[in-house]
């Protein structure tokens, strides 16, 4: 994973603007072969993600500056989503409106829908098969070490005083011996910061956390001096419009799944339940996990266990959002459950994916296009970022519950009566080696691992 403002070599040509030049208008063709490319590449999770886009956009293309771009940044961190993808779609539509929002940000998930489409096949279809075996038995002790990693890389950053220290540990009790929902914890959280930024507001001030804007890379086509385009000011007109067809692009599919399968049919409920996850992803896709695993294996009980850690070995090891393992979980789900007859079980597990997919991020771009032109009009205010710092403090303490599921269920495989997997274990300390030691990236964390695994499994 690139560290942030390193800049990223990627291969997508397009001439530069020389030095110190204002770079010309962006075709909306231009735009959206960028954007295309982009979503084959975006490897690293939001901070690979985000350095990629910085690196193209403000360094080198300059379509952007640099203050603009954490401005837009800033807004995406406080929302529930995808903030890398949520950062595409605002951009996107900054500069060729609303289609460009959509341009982006589609473009951004569906490379990375139909790889897993593939990958989850394969897994569903042939995963008993020894090589593809042997592969999970080192990823998975990988992802333990990465979710590990991202709870130390979140909590370094969100965790700046006892009481966000203090927020953290009561969320991680709350969910590892009190197994209290993920949602209750969010707003419990939301209303502790809300409270706490009125009585002691030094608490919950939040500041950029991608850095600064001090870099100079010459003039860019959307500079901080460069007004507000039309479309980009605020008009309560333009906000109803997309609300209302933000509502209809929900309630149409809803109530169509509804009059086909059912409320209770399991379309129907997977569109239902990942609309509420969208709503709650607050801190990014680690944070919404553990809800996603109540859900899917406990309550609904479409994946097991070890479907859910290794579907989120194949998210991690794809281009896209984390969060796009709601797509294996969507297509593996319906696959084994054969929802449309034993001689439809790619096409069951095809519509699953794309139906989860749909609901999962149609949120993400309603909140970029109605909320796009306040955010270019207002600055910060702390009744709203205390909330949400309060949010990422608990999500810290909800990631490391996470990673001690993982841990549990990848190094007791048999339960905690059975036996300790040492290799699953000397695995995941390697990982955690790696990343905590020698900064290596998660895509080459994880094939050295699946190699390793290989290997071990080939010749016990």
């Amino acid at each position: 994973m690139k560290a942030r403002g390193e800049h990223v070599s990627l291969p997508i040509a397009q001439a530069d603007a020389p030095p110190g030049v204002r770079p010309q208008s962006v075709s909306f063709g231009q735009a959206l072969w960028f954007w295309l490319k982009l979503g084959f590449i975006s490897f690293g999770g939001p901070a690979g993600q985000i350095a990629i886009m910085h690196a193209e956009l403000v360094e080198r293309r300059r379509w952007i500056s640099e203050r603009r771009f954490l401005h837009a940044l800033n807004y995406c961190m406080l929302l529930p989503g995808p903030e890398a993808q949520q950062l595409a779609t605002y951009i996107g539509w900054l500069l060729h409106r609303t289609w460009g929002g959509v341009a982006a940000g589609g473009l951004f998930v569906l490379p990375s829908l139909f790889i897993l489409m593939g990958l989850s096949w394969v897994y569903i279809a042939w995963g008993d098969v020894p090589l593809i075996a042997g592969l999970f038995y080192g990823i998975k002790p990988a992802v333990t070490a990465i979710v590990l990693h991202a709870a130390h890389r979140i909590g370094s950053r969100a965790l700046k005083n006892p009481a966000l220290w203090g927020i953290a540990a009561a969320a991680f009790v709350a969910i590892f011996a009190m197994n209290v929902p993920f949602p209750l914890i969010v707003v419990a959280a939301a209303m502790i910061g809300f409270a706490g930024g009125k009585k002691w507001p030094d608490y919950f001030r939040t500041g950029a956390r991608h850095g600064s804007g001090a870099h100079g890379f010459g003039p860019a086509l959307i500079d901080d001096d460069t007004p507000a385009p039309e479309h980009a000011r605020f008009r309560w007109p333009r906000l109803a419009a997309i609300l209302g067809i933000g509502g209809l692009l929900w309630a149409v599919p809803m109530a169509a799944l509804t009059a086909m399968y059912g409320w209770h049919g399991a379309y129907t409920q997977m569109g239902w339940f990942f609309t509420k996850a969208a709503l709650l992803t607050f801190g990014g896709a680690y944070a919404v996990l553990p809800y996603i695993y109540q859900g899917a294996v406990d309550t609904y009980a479409w994946l097991t266990p070890t479907q859910m850690i290794d579907g989120l070995a194949l998210g991690e090891t794809t281009p896209g959002p984390l969060i796009m393992v709601v797509a294996f979980v969507g297509f593996v789900g319906a696959y084994a459950k054969a929802l449309l007859g034993p001689e439809a079980l790619f096409l069951a597990g095809a519509l699953a994916a794309a139906i989860v997919t749909w609901f999962t991020f149609l949120p993400s771009f309603l909140f970029i296009l109605a909320g796009g032109p306040l955010v270019e009009a207002t600055k910060e205010d702390l009744k709203f970022t205390a909330p949400l710092t309060a949010i990422t403090a608990a999500v810290v303490g909800v990631i490391l519950n996470l990673a001690v599921f993982f841990g549990y269920h990848v190094l007791w495989p048999d339960g905690l009566a059975g036996r300790f997997d040492l290799g699953s274990a000397l695995i995941a300390l390697g990982a955690a080696i790696a990343l905590f030691k020698f900064k290596r990236g998660v895509i080459e964390v994880i094939a050295a691992c699946a190699v390793i695994g290989l290997i071990v499994k080939l010749t016990l």
